[in-house]
Parts: structure tokens; C-alpha cells; sequence
């Protein structure tokens, strides 16, 4: 889906008696730009949210969590005395 796979690095405890370091990775929200991901600095300004599924060795398989504007984005697209309309909403897709 995107064309760089590895996009940054997260810290985590050590595992230690019962508690697991993996465990907790999972279910943790990362967010990174779109122009890393796809190598492309027009896209800078698209927030990606991804969530953490699950952790195979050193690598975090992610889920898409949502997907944001940088704020300096959202305001040029307002002009003056005019106002946002935000809308949240989910939808299933078939893949």
C-alpha cells in the first residue's frame, strides 16, 4: 500500500517477570505524514493515523486508524468570515 515500510522508531520497558514488552506496543496509536510513507513531500501536509496490531521481532504490523489534516493546511483552505464543518464517519470497506 505505501511505499516505504519503515517510518520511524517507538520506545518500550524491557520485558520484566510476567510482563511482556510486546504487550505494550499493542494497541498503540502512531502518527506519521503521508510524505514519509510514500516518499513524496507533497502530501505533507496528511496526518496518517496507524494502530498497533500486532509484533513480529523487531517489526510492528499497524492497522489504519484515521487520517488527519496538518493545521496550517486547514486554514489555508478557509478563507475569511467562513467556517469549518467537520464531520466524522465510519464506513466498512470489502478488503
Amino acid at each position: 500500500m505505501f511505499q516505504n515500510k519503515d517510518f520511524g522508531k517507538t520506545i518500550i520497558t524491557k520485558t520484566a517477570g510476567t510482563k511482556i514488552a510486546s504487550e505494550y506496543l499493542k494497541g498503540r496509536v502512531v502518527e506519521v505524514s503521508l510524505a514519509d510513507l510514500q516518499s513524496n513531500e507533497e502530501l505533507s501536509y496528511r496526518k496518517i493515523k496507524l494502530c498497533i496490531e500486532d509484533v513480529q521481532g523487531y517489526n510492528c504490523l499497524t492497522n489504519f486508524h484515521g487520517m488527519d489534516m496538518t493545521r496550517d493546511k486547514v486554514c489555508s483552505l478557509i478563507q475569511k468570515r467562513q467556517t469549518i464543518i467537520e464531520a466524522n464517519v465510519d464506513c466498512r470497506t470489502t478488503d
